[in-house]
């Protein structure tokens, strides 16, 4: 079967942007800040970017684009017993999936009550009581909350509209029209906010650095994590991408311009954010800190609080924020799902159309599980084990196995062979020695603190539940799948060569 190619280099770079660029740089990044210590998360987070973000991109790009295939079939093709590390993060996308689209779902919600400002009275009533209809605990479902259906609907729907129709036709066609919309609105609100009474406080407490957390461990985990969950790394996508690529595609170009875009982003955004915290703030003569450590209701709690200091505009606002939101988080949703319909038509061999209907409809009826009342709760164990866990130390096994056992010789040079920018030895050299030891401790360390203290102080059951279960499902599952035959043999052939050297 021949291999679907994007149409453009600037299609891919957008669907690869609009993959990068998601909930994790508008929702996620500035709470990170928030609770990292401001500017020294920045620092760290910056070091994480040229130490393992980008020599995984370009690894990534080089792995997908050399054996064309999705995650568990590249593995394969490289060495048929790392297959099963590709299902694994194939899995990996299918739990982020699951929950993923629900706050894509909230988003939209927002952007529908910005014309009234009916989250303006009571942000944190409004979110936890009307949207959420949050219950006592992760075991007490409470019943679907039925106001998130029709969002939820339509999040599935264009996830199913862009895959359904191919990687041209559908994925890139859409990334052309949502990316630039995204940056155009998302800078419109950071020059706003910008202007505001108070927006330079805000911006300092971005930007001050505290050393006293520079050796903080969860500092380093943090930064880490948000790098592998910023970036949409070790966890099948870019390798995906990548495998539509033409032959003749500059490597490293494209993954510097992916992740130095993706960070000008996180950038963007933090400043959009802050910015408007600042004036937020400074109305209630309090300080920065004290309305921006507010977790995952920084965006659903706070935020909405902000809008509604900006007086006539703070309708437009809301809109344009929460707009900018779901639109990143869709972007996302379609990778994320991709990487997943990609893998399965290479081990089935069967038609996209199939697979994505298939797919689609298993997927969105668990993501009605999160859409419960006790949704928040599941959301943020699954969140903490598949990303803190399951990303880290997928990506530390991938960097170990490629970079220790495999040749990695000869994946550098079919990089330089196409690259104007060479992956010399700072390239080596990050994925062999610095990236296993940075992801290795951070993830060890964040290990033995979740075993000494329950996460977020979490019943035992539930955490067994939803956060080691899920992971053992990642883990063993990955191994079982790898066993099943794959329909096609052919696709496991090299150029038509079983040679996993070249």
């Amino acid at each position: 079967m021949q291999r679907e190619q994007w149409g453009t280099r600037m299609g891919f770079i957008l669907a690869a942007v609009g993959s990068a660029v998601g909930l994790g740089n508008i929702w996620r990044f500035p709470y990170m800040v928030a609770d990292n210590g401001g500017g020294i998360f920045f620092l760290v987070y910056l070091f994480a970017l040229l130490t393992a973000g980008i020599p995984i991109m370009i690894l990534e790009f080089g792995i997908g684009h050399k054996y064309r295939g999705g995650a568990p079939l590249s593995f394969a093709k490289m060495n048929r017993k790392f297959e099963w590390l590709g299902w694994s993060q194939v899995i990996v996308c299918f739990f982020i999936a699951v929950y993923y689209v629900v706050v894509i779902a909230w988003a939209l919600s927002y952007f529908y009550h910005s014309f009234s400002l009916g989250y303006a009275g009571d942000p944190a009533g409004f979110f936890f009581g009307n949207v959420l209809g949050l219950t006592d605990g992760p075991f007490e479902l409470g019943g679907i909350q039925t106001q998130l259906l029709i969002p939820l609907a339509i999040a599935w729907a264009v996830n199913f509209f862009a895959i359904y129709t191919g990687v041209k036709g559908g994925i890139e066609r859409l990334a052309k029209i949502l990316i630039p919309t995204l940056f155009i609105m998302v800078v419109i609100i950071a020059l706003r906010g910008s202007t505001l009474p108070g927006s330079a406080a805000g911006l300092n407490f971005m930007f001050d650095p505290d050393f006293s957390r520079l050796f903080d461990f969860k500092v380093w985990t943090a930064a880490y994590g948000q790098i592998f969950f910023d970036l949409s790394i070790c966890f099948a996508i870019m390798i995906t991408y990548s495998s539509y690529l033409p032959k003749r595609s500059d490597i490293t170009s494209n993954a510097f311009t992916t992740c130095l875009t993706n960070c000008g982003f996180s950038l963007l955004a933090g400043i959009a954010v802050f910015s408007i915290l600042g004036h937020m703030a400074f109305t209630q003569g309090v300080a920065v800190n004290d309305v921006a450590g507010a977790g995952v209701g920084l965006a659903f709690v706070t935020f909405p609080a902000a809008i509604a200091t900006l007086g006539s505009v703070a309708p437009l606002f809301g809109m344009l924020f929460f707009l900018a939101l779901a639109l990143a988080g869709i972007t996302s949703l379609i990778s994320i799902n991709e990487a997943a319909i990609a893998a399965l038509m290479d081990k089935l061999a069967l038609d996209r159309k199939v697979v994505t209907v298939i797919y689609t409809a298993v997927a969105a009826s668990c993501s009605l599980l999160i859409a419960t009342g006790a949704g928040l709760y599941i959301l943020d164990i699954v969140d903490h084990f598949t990303n803190n866990f399951g990303i880290v130390f997928g990506g530390l096994i991938q960097v170990l196995l490629v970079g220790w056992f495999f040749k990695l010789k000869s994946l550098q040079d079919h990089i330089n062979s196409v690259s104007d920018i060479k992956a010399g030895s700072w390239w080596v050299f990050s994925i062999k020695i610095i990236t296993p030891l940075v992801a290795g401790y951070t993830g060890i360390m964040t290990l033995i603190s979740d075993i000494k203290v329950p996460y977020e102080n979490y019943p035992q059951e539930a955490l067994l539940v939803m956060g080691w279960l899920v992971l053992a499902v990642i883990v063993v599952g990955g191994f079982l799948v790898s066993r099943l035959k794959w329909k096609d043999k052919e696709v496991l052939l090299i150029e038509g060569v079983r040679d996993n050297d070249r």
